[in-house]
């Protein structure tokens, strides 16, 4: 036998070792998902719907103070998607292409509470949401309002600490003071039912953001760049960015707290939650439920 034979038999052993190898790894695999990976199918509407669902209930099945502190350090972390934004829009020439570039700013603060997997408002329309859609009781329901309280309630004592500080302390230059005060008064430009409507596409994005993610893999940044950047760019509004971007008018005695509330925080809260949970949720429960029948 010749020297190539030799390799050529080597390899041949080589070839059926990593084979067999690869074989015995598949059969370790959820026979569910086999498919899947032999044939690097995308992940079925089910697998995301069941993925989104088991996630949404550890999250129910969390303490109480766990989501709270989890939930404030989230309100702290989306003050920084008003930040990134005032600070480039600071820095920036007047210019019709100014907004496109510094609405990327705002997807600063998304990007870190999502990879820290910090407990965000809208992102629990969706997660906790189906859970309760898969098998209703008064008991889901419970759970579901609980935590919602609860991560609403941090979220918005995050975003105040962040709007406070931001105003007290000083921190930055009358520019970017300033970018911030004209970002508040464009979400105060908007009617009521622009506030609900807008916060309707807000709450739906997210939505679609949440449900996209398990299936991103390595590409899961890019969807949440991609995601909040068309709310940035559309001008949707969000519960929690956009309390930041108000309590900040409060802070600066530009706004009164009730108005604050009645006309940016009640129609934008009651949009996003349309939007997360009674349009989306409802479409991909449907969905689902009717590719088991």
């Amino acid at each position: 036998m010749n020297e190539g034979d030799r390799h050529g038999g080597n390899g041949g052993r080589r070839a059926r070792q990593d084979i067999g190898a690869g074989n015995d790894a598949l059969k370790r695999v959820d026979p569910g998902e086999r498919d899947q990976v032999e044939h690097g199918l995308p992940k079925r509407a089910a697998v995301l719907h069941e993925t989104l669902r088991l996630q949404g209930e550890e999250e129910l099945a969390r303490p109480i103070a766990a989501l709270a502190w989890s939930a404030v350090a989230a309100g702290l972390t989306m003050g920084f998607s008003m930040l990134m934004r005032a600070l480039l829009q600071a820095r920036l020439p007047e210019a019709e292409w100014t907004y496109l570039v510094d609405s990327l700013g705002y997807c600063f603060g998304f990007v870190v509470v999502i990879l820290a997997r910090q407990q965000l408002f809208t992102e629990n329309t969706l997660t906790v949401v189906l859970p309760l859609m898969s098998c209703p009781t008064w008991a889901g329901l419970g759970g579901l309002l609980r935590l919602w309280g609860v991560v609403l309630a941090g979220n918005l004592v995050g975003a105040t600490l962040f709007a406070a500080a931001a105003h007290y302390m000083h921190i930055f230059d009358a520019p970017t003071g300033a970018a911030m005060i004209r970002i508040g008064e464009e979400v105060m430009a908007n009617s009521a039912w622009e506030m609900f409507s807008k916060g309707v596409m807000a709450g739906w994005l997210i939505a679609t953001m949440v449900w996209l993610i398990p299936a991103a893999e390595q590409a899961k940044v890019w969807i949440i760049i991609g995601v909040t950047y068309l709310i940035g760019i559309g001008g949707f509004t969000h519960i929690i960015v956009g309390a930041v971007e108000i309590l900040y008018l409060v802070f600066e005695g530009r706004l009164g707290l009730r108005e604050s509330v009645m006309h940016f925080g009640m129609p934008t809260l009651l949009g996003n939650i349309v939007g997360g949970s009674f349009v989306f949720a409802l479409v991909s429960h449907a969905q689902v439920r009717n590719d088991r029948a």
